[in-house]
């Protein structure tokens, strides 16, 4: 069944200037860095593999600091490693042949507070520090089998969003300031992998996230109430969100601060769940862009998702040439996560701080072949999802698209379903179809 639709005019809210952050340019990442070359090695690091280095690296970046910046270089082995913590105008580089590696000691990782929750000390992490690169050709490696293998056997506890708050995630900026991590590959993190917190101005671009599967909450990068960051040529093959924009944890009693400004450009996604925002965007999310992104065999695509204990202000949105093979479910915009689809009865509920509402939306030329199921626009009915625009858009899947409780407009929308109907649109959402 096809389905043409024609949008209304857009708000000038979505008449984006499609923000390519050209704050890239004033970055001054490497200007104090250039100067001092700061050898593990000179403090008793070995890279053999087996022996612990995390002193020596942390005396190497403690020295560089001292003395106003300057560059770590891993040169080329394996460097076994608990916790290090960059800091003021310090660029670590892996160098292209070397490994910094996580202990495989899981005592070697202290107990801490991590984004207002107990939690697990990462393996590289800042605070409240400015101009950090991470750069070089090599491998940061999480070693997080045998943490996984006791989410497998029920042996862990403390859930965040479905992250458990006593892994250790990977690489953490927390209250930071113009960050760099390129030309790298970042794998195998006990939880999520990449993770910038109430940070600003973070290019991360030309690198690899990696997760060996099944690895539960692998996340590549997860924007948590961060802005001015640029996403781009970023591969990633993992366990759970390929891109996982938040702002604020479930039931959270606030503040908290939105995610803003992100553009993701350039990017292939093979497994994983998919670009998303949410699910937990209690401080809200605005002015997100992503274009020529490639999904291959990911559990969903576009995705956004919050619910009634853990949405805000979600607006100014757009995805734009988009391709998808053999993913499950295409587009998910759903106010029910993770139910998707609304209950019944499904009387409408009181307006609180934490009630989602998606407006401003805009999904223009997308192709998908081979899905599971073509998608879900579905809000809430005291918070309907507003000013969806599909422009260009192709989806081809087993099972079609259900609307509910949604304005959405469009042209050019073609929506395939192997059984059913292409677009299953109840009675309390508005499509126009032309």
């Amino acid at each position: 069944m096809i389905f043409v639709l024609r949008p209304s005019r857009l708000s000038s809210r979505l008449a984006f200037s499609f923000l390519l952050l050209i704050f890239a340019a004033s970055v001054t990442h490497n200007a104090l860095a250039a100067g001092r070359v700061c050898d593990p090695a000179k403090f008793g690091a070995k890279a053999d593999g087996v022996s612990k280095d995390t002193k020596a690296i942390q005396a190497a970046i403690d020295d560089c600091a001292a003395h106003g910046g300057g560059t770590v270089t891993l040169n080329k082995g394996t460097y076994v490693s608990g916790p290090i913590v960059l800091k003021d105008n310090i660029t670590l580089d892996v160098a292209t042949g070397s490994t910094l590696l996580g202990s495989p000691d899981h005592s070697d990782y202290p107990q801490i507070t991590e984004f207002r929750n107990p939690g697990t000390q990462s393996l590289v992490s800042a605070k409240n520090a400015h101009n950090l690169t991470i750069t070089g050709g090599g491998v940061i490696d999480g070693n997080g089998e045998s943490w996984w293998a006791l989410v497998r056997a029920g042996k862990t506890t403390g859930v965040m969003g479905g992250a458990n708050v006593f892994r250790p995630r990977l690489v953490v900026f927390d209250h930071c300031r113009h960050i760099l991590i390129e030309k790298v590959t970042v794998q195998n993190s006990p939880s999520w992998q990449i993770v910038p917190y109430y940070s600003d101005d973070i290019i991360i671009r030309n690198m690899k996230v990696l997760a060996t599967l099944p690895s539960p909450n692998t996340d590549a990068i997860d924007p948590f109430s961060s802005s001015n960051i640029v996403i781009d040529h970023v591969y990633a093959d993992v366990g759970d969100d390929n891109i996982a924009i938040k702002s604020g944890a479930i039931n959270s009693p606030g503040p908290d601060a939105p995610s803003r400004n992100i553009t993701i450009t350039d990017c292939t996604f093979d497994h994983g769940h998919g670009l998303s925002i949410g699910s937990e965007i209690a401080g809200g999310a605005q002015n997100i862009h992503a274009e020529r992104i490639h999904f291959k065999g990911t559990d969903q695509g576009i995705r956004i998702k919050a619910n009634r204990d853990r949405g805000a202000d979600v607006s100014n949105i757009s995805f734009k040439d988009i391709d998808m093979d053999g993913v499950k479910t295409d587009i998910l915009i759903s106010e029910y996560y993770p139910r998707v689809l609304p209950p019944d009865p499904n009387p409408a509920q009181p307006i609180t701080r934490l009630t989602p509402f998606f407006h401003d939306i805009l999904i223009e030329n997308v192709k998908a072949i081979n899905s599971g199921t073509d998608g879900v626009i579905i809000g809430l009915p005291e918070s309907p999802v507003k000013g969806v625009v599909l422009k260009n858009v192709d989806l081809s899947g087993a099972k079609g698209m259900t609307i509910s409780d949604a304005e959405v407009t469009g042209e050019n929308v073609t929506v395939k379903a192997d059984t059913g109907k292409g677009m299953d649109i109840l009675p309390s959402a508005r499509v126009t179809i032309k």
